[in-house]
C-alpha cells in the first residue's frame, strides 16, 4: 500500500494520532488473526514522515516468508530523495556502521561500534544547490539513508533531525519509490511502485523553476 507522510506505521509509547495499523485494521479486520501483537501484518517500516510503498502481510505464512526475505536481504528497496548540495561522484556506495548517537539517544549516528550499514546511490538530476537521488539501502538500519547522507555532508532536504528544515517542505524529502519481492504465494518476483508524493513533487517543481517556496 501507499503510506502518506505524517502517519506512523504502528503504535508506540507516547504515540498520538492515527497509525497505519489503525487504518488497516478498520478496513481488514481479519488482519488481527495474523498475530496478536501490536503490529499485525507488518514486516518492515517507514519513518513517520517518509511516504511511499510499504508491504503488509494478510496471513501468518506470508508474514513469515516476507520477514525471511528481509532478513536474507533479497528484498529490493529503492527510495527517491533530494539532498542539499551537489553530490559527486554521480553514483557510489556509502559504507559506515550506524548506532545510537552517544550524545543524543533519540538520534542515530555513524559510530565505530554500530551495526554494519551500506547504502548505494545514483544521481538522477542536479538542481542548482540540490541533488535528486535514487537510493538503494542494502541493509535496514534505523534512519539509515538520512544518517548516511548527512554523514557525507549532503543531508536530506527538510530533515530537521540530521540536517535542517526547508522552506519548501514540512518534512524530509524522502519517498519509498519501489520495492521488489518474491510473492509468498508463488515465488514469482514482483516490483511495486509508488509515484512521488504530491508535496514532494510540488517542492521539486518549485526548486526546478527557481521559484520562491509556496509560489
Amino acid at each position: 500500500m501507499d503510506k502518506p507522510f505524517g502517519m506512523s506505521v504502528h503504535p508506540s509509547p507516547g504515540q498520538t494520532g492515527t497509525t497505519l495499523i489503525n487504518v488497516l485494521m478498520a478496513h481488514i479486520p481479519e488482519l488481527g488473526l495474523v498475530d496478536d501483537s501490536m503490529r499485525p501484518g507488518i514486516v518492515h517500516r517507514l519513518d513517520k514522515d517518509t511516504s511511499g510503498v510499504i508491504l503488509v502481510a494478510k496471513t501468518k505464512a506470508a508474514q513469515m516468508n516476507l520477514v525471511e526475505q528481509f532478513k536474507e536481504r533479497t528484498v529490493k528497496k529503492v527510495y527517491i530523495t533530494l539532498v542539499e548540495g551537489n553530490l559527486k561522484p554521480d553514483k557510489g556506495t556509502i559504507e559506515a556502521a550506524i548506532g545510537r548517537d552517544p550524545i543524543n539517544r533519540q538520534r542515530m549516528a555513524v559510530t565505530h561500534n554500530g551495526r554494519e550499514a551500506r547504502t548505494e546511490y545514483r544521481v538522477l538530476k542536479y538542481l542548482d544547490k540540490y541533488t535528486l537521488l535514487e537510493v538503494t539501502p542494502k541493509t535496514g538500519r534505523t534512519h539509515q539513508i538520512r544518517v548516511h547522507l548527512a554523514a557525507v555532508g549532503y543531508p536530506v532536504v527538510g530533515d530537521g533531525v540530521y540536517g535542517s528544515k526547508s522552506k519548501y517542505l514540512k518534512r524530509q524529502f524522502l519517498h519509498a519509490h519501489k520495492i521488489g519481492i518474491k510473492l509468498p504465494s508463488t515465488g514469482e518476483y514482483r516490483e511495486f511502485v509508488s509515484e512521488l508524493a504530491p508535496d514532494l513533487q510540488e517542492a521539486l517543481d518549485e526548486i526546478s523553476a527557481g521559484l520562491p517556496a509556496g509560489q
